[in-house]
């Protein structure tokens, strides 16, 4: 359990359903501050909900947050059934005290209990690097939308060499031997693919 001066701070986690007004508009403030530039948008925000959520609170205000959305990621031609870890984040004052690596501990606990992959995209490699996370050293790519038919076949794989190097990936005892130089591809979404 982390901890800040001698108060013993436990981990929260929530489905984003069970998520209260006060709570959405805390984890608002938290992303906020934690990304003061403006690089965390809408997208961003979207991004991290519809799953699970790990929270650290102290005296009623969030202080650090992990999130864990379903997603689908390809390898070797192979669709994976992927928890993706988005909106890790702890409040500037609350920083380098263990918050940030609770959270991301038990997103990567439940990535290894639920799913058959965990991903995500930082530039922060070490940080996940100790919680097991590996980089994924070839190319990724994006699988693009439907065409206007529907047609699944249809959907066309880009590349998007921006993100190259930025990916992790954390392997489950449901993951196969993946060979981690070849191609890994994400489904589509609005924003930030990755």
């Amino acid at each position: 359990m982390p901890r800040t001066g001698d108060l013993a701070l436990p981990v929260r986690t929530v489905l984003t359903a069970g998520l209260t007004a006060i709570e959405l508009s805390g984890l608002y403030e938290l992303f906020q501050a934690a990304w003061p530039d403006g690089n965390f948008d809408d997208h961003d925000v979207e991004h991290a909900m519809g799953g699970r959520h790990w929270l650290i609170e102290v005296d009623g205000r969030i202080t650090s947050h992990a999130s864990v959305v379903p997603r689908t990621v390809w390898v070797g031609g192979r669709a994976f059934r992927t928890g993706y870890v988005e909106a890790v984040a702890t409040l500037p004052p609350f920083e380098n005290r263990g918050l940030g690596s609770a959270v991301a501990r038990g997103a990567s606990d439940h990535i290894r209990e639920t799913y058959e992959l965990g991903a995500l995209s930082t530039g922060r490699h070490a940080f996940y690097e100790r919680l097991g996370w590996q980089t994924w050293l070839g190319p990724t790519c994006v699988r693009m939308p439907r065409d206007e038919d529907g047609d699944e076949r249809s959907r066309r794989v880009e590349r998007t060499p921006d993100d190259d190097g930025s990916v992790l990936v954390l392997t489950t005892p449901g993951s196969p031997p993946l060979d981690l130089a070849g191609p890994l591809t994400c489904d589509w979404r609005a924003g930030d693919v990755w």
